[in-house]
Order: C-alpha cells, then sequence, then structure tokens
C-alpha cells in the first residue's frame, strides 16, 4: 500500500476524505493520512525515509519547506511556495497546485480583469493568488497585510499596491488569504467590513474549513457572487491526486469526491 499525506498546523479531514475516496472510487492502493508536524524538517525527512508517495502542504508550511526538498517544479520556483511534494525513490520534488486553481476558479467565474481587487493576506497562499491575478491581466489590486516585511514586497514583486489596514477602501473583487474565519481561534472574525463587504461585486475567501466561512456567508446574505475555499481546495486537491497517482479521475468523480470530503 502507498501512503500519502498532508501537513497542516490545523489538520482537517478534508483532504483526506477527497483522496481516500477517490483511491476507492479508482481502486488504487493508496491511503492518505493527516498530520500536524511537531518538527517540520524531520517531517520531510520522514518522507524520504519512510517511502512515503506525496504529501500536502498547508500554512504556515509552504515557504519553509523549499529548504528541505530537493527538487522545485516551475510552479513553486515562480512564486517560492509549495503545497505539494512528490517522492520519487527519495528525490522529493516541490509542486503547487494552488496557482492552478485560482486561475481557472477566476476564469470559470468569469471575473473581469479590469476589476478592482483587495487581497488580504501575504503568505505562501497570497503568492499564489497574487501570481494567478497577475497572469490574467489584473492590475488594479491592493494587498492588505499588516505584516510589512511581507506585505510590500509581494505587492512590489507583482506591481501591485501595498496598504497595512483596508480602512475604508472598497473593491469589486475581495479576497480573503488570511486563517480569518478558519475553524479555530479566529473562526468568528469577518476578513473584512460589512461596509467593504457591500460595496464588492464577488467574494472570495480560500479558507475551506469550514466551507461557508463569516465572510462566505455575509457575501452570501448581501447577494454577491461567491467563491468558496471548498472550490479551491477541490481542485488544488484533484491535480495533487494527479501527481501521486498519474491517474486523473473524471469530473463527475472529482464532483463527488468534494462533496463526501465536506458532508
Amino acid at each position: 500500500m502507498t501512503l500519502c499525506i498532508s501537513l497542516a498546523a490545523r489538520p482537517s479531514n478534508i483532504g483526506t476524505r477527497f483522496h481516500n475516496y477517490l483511491y476507492e472510487e479508482l481502486n488504487l492502493n493508496y491511503v492518505y493520512k493527516a498530520f500536524a508536524p511537531v518538527d517540520l524538517a524531520d517531517a520531510v525527512r520522514g518522507i524520504r525515509g519512510l517511502g512515503i508517495r506525496g504529501a500536502a502542504v498547508s500554512m504556515p508550511y509552504k515557504e519553509q519547506v523549499i529548504a528541505l526538498v530537493d527538487r522545485l517544479d516551475a510552479s513553486a520556483a515562480a512564486i517560492d511556495s509549495v503545497n505539494t511534494i512528490v517522492n520519487d525513490s527519495g528525490v522529493l520534488t516541490a509542486y503547487n497546485t494552488d496557482y492552478l486553481a485560482i486561475e481557472r476558479l477566476l476564469r470559470e467565474h468569469r471575473i473581469a480583469a479590469t476589476s478592482t481587487v483587495l487581497l488580504q493576506g501575504s503568505g505562501g497562499m497570497a503568492k499564489a493568488v497574487a501570481a494567478a491575478l497577475r497572469d490574467a491581466g489584473f492590475r488594479a489590486v491592493t494587498i492588505v497585510a499588516r505584516n510589512e516585511s511581507t506585505g510590500r514586497p509581494l505587492a512590489e514583486l507583482y506591481g501591485f499596491d501595498w496598504t497595512a489596514e483596508a480602512g475604508e477602501r472598497t473593491a469589486q473583487l475581495l479576497i480573503n488569504v488570511t486563517p480569518l474565519g478558519m475553524q479555530g481561534a479566529e473562526e468568528e472574525v469577518l476578513a473584512f467590513t460589512a461596509q467593504t463587504i457591500d460595496a464588492a461585486e464577488t467574494v472570495f475567501d480560500v479558507v475551506a474549513l469550514p466551507a461557508e466561512t463569516p465572510l462566505i456567508k455575509a457575501g452570501r446574505a448581501a447577494g454577491k457572487k461567491i467563491i468558496s475555499g471548498a472550490e479551491v481546495i477541490a481542485i488544488q486537491a484533484e491535480e495533487q491526486f494527479v501527481l501521486y497517482t498519474g491517474v486523473r479521475p473524471s469530473v463527475e468523480q472529482v464532483r463527488a469526491a468534494s462533496e463526501f470530503s465536506r458532508a
């Protein structure tokens, strides 16, 4: 049996249920387990030493893990952020399927590149989102990040503006790429103010657990177009699944796995 895992500060069962559902559906001799590493370097050494086939990497490890792998795929090297590790006979290659998910969702939801954007966050996932926005032609983007040492460089890297606080700023597209609203200590926190949400056209929360974050609930109540973290995690997990197994599930199988993962 082949083992795949996830490494996250706050492990959830979403990825576990998604992958294991498809392993069973496609009759693959694989199993997927979620872990919260006590020591990231030791955890990555374990991937190599135990012959673990692949590992999903979540916040806050997406940048820290770069120094611990052997190779960076172009998808990860382009944004210095990793969300997937694949082990080929002891050689660890890092990928980023978050970028692919964001790019696809912007296209599928037909978000105009002329839209103004407030992107809240400056970590590894924020890099993937910023890169996808830039490559899709978005220019009127403001990075909102209290940490100037990460927020300003991220904005400058992609030619965007930076601000420490959203304040009274508004935008047509709001994107939350922070833990605000995530299950745990900050699950009741609204990532943007009600006034900012009211002025928006589309609300996009990358947080996947819970699927109905305070931001998604507020956006839906205000009649805004919604893009949820559940959509992000399904697409990026699909691409991870292909990297691990070499098998591409059907659209229907991915949809069923995604629904099962959140049930």
